[in-house]
């Protein structure tokens, strides 16, 4: 029998756009057939919609937090739907192993060689279903793969397809056998985006819908790869002025000489803040970032990104998601309002 090291496939190809692909031109129209096409089976979350496609274009990762049943899973899985791109969906739990996601080296056989056979993280789109429910070594494993775009099995590197997007998710109030997300992973996500519970109005449409009709699964052809790289370079080629950039970095640098503020963000975070916004600014139909661009995402991108300082928690009587939450954005939006916005 012999044994040989497996030698790293190569990552697959983007998808050539079909006849019916948008062109780069048509961010915003992607964005609205976007948001309809969720929006048939999730109501209310046109924001969240909104932020994943930016996510997408960016080539960032998104956290969803919330309580269950407001239909994070199913959201995504809509959202995945109407991608003309693969989806594969892992659902995290504590007896978990790193092979379960990247997969594993076997013994063929019939050629009595070892292959490597990939796992679930390999495709375009990820749901990571309830991650703080898997243990660290699972959780260093999704690391990798998120800010590497790639993964490490007996000492052999694997690409990942492009397109890769991790939308994770994970249940705020339910702590009994989870493990907290660290600090250096909550820093890889771009958004971190905290779902609360729909309105009336949108609930009962919500109920009135499915109990009116069989929602129907929504279909690909909304966006392949070969139109998410186009829309990625054109986003890349948007205009950002000197004063605008100077504007989110001291957004940015401010938070670390907060005295509300215990940790700041990174300077990864003033990064993908950037990019985000340029993303931001192409699916609202414009060639150049503006600073309503910049505080349109900048609680989503800086939420998990810093701590309150536990003096400011303790003034203020504050427990639980429900009153960290406001006290957040309370900081946040004053820290970009202390910041000089340019004319």
């Amino acid at each position: 029998m012999t044994s040989t090291k497996p030698t790293a496939p190569s990552a697959p190809r983007p998808n050539e756009p079909g006849p019916s692909s948008p062109s780069s031109s048509d961010a915003p129209t992607v964005l609205d057939r976007l948001t309809r096409s969720v929006g048939e089976s999730v109501i209310g979350y046109d924001a969240v919609v909104r932020l994943l496609t930016v996510a997408l274009i960016s080539e960032g990762h998104v956290l969803l937090e919330g309580v269950p049943g407001i239909a994070k899973t199913m959201l995504v899985r809509r959202f995945s739907s109407a991608l003309s791109l693969s989806f594969k969906r892992i659902q995290f739990t504590p007896d978990m192993l790193p092979s379960d996601i990247v997969g594993t080296v076997v013994l063929n056989p019939v050629s009595q060689e070892f292959e490597y056979r990939r796992g679930p993280v390999f495709a375009n789109v990820v749901l990571a279903d309830e991650i703080n429910r898997a243990p660290p070594k699972v959780q260093s494993a999704l690391l990798e793969a998120m800010q590497e775009r790639q993964v490490t099995v007996d000492g052999v590197g694997y690409p990942l397809p492009r397109p890769f997007i991790v939308i994770a998710t994970e249940n705020p109030i339910e702590q009994e056998g989870t493990y907290p997300l660290p600090e250096a992973e909550l820093d890889r996500f771009l958004f971190r985006i905290l779902m609360g519970y729909p309105s009336e109005a949108d609930e009962r449409t919500l109920l009135e819908r499915h109990t009116r009709t069989q929602i129907a699964e929504a279909t690909g052809l909304l966006l392949d790869a070969g139109t998410l790289d186009r829309l990625r370079e054109e986003a890349l080629g948007v205009a950002m002025t000197p004063e605008i950039l100077n504007f989110v970095m001291q957004i940015i640098r401010g938070t670390r000489n907060d005295a509300r503020i215990l940790m700041g963000a990174s300077p990864r975070a003033g990064v993908q803040f950037l990019r985000a916004t340029k993303a931001a600014a192409l699916l609202a139909g414009r060639s150049y970032v503006t600073p309503g661009d910049v505080k349109s995402v900048v609680f989503d991108v800086l939420n998990h990104r810093i701590l309150l300082h536990p003096d400011l928690l303790a003034q203020r009587y504050v427990t639980g998601r429900n009153g960290v939450e406001p006290l957040l954005r309370e900081v946040l939006e004053k820290r970009a309002e202390e910041v000089p916005a340019p004319r």
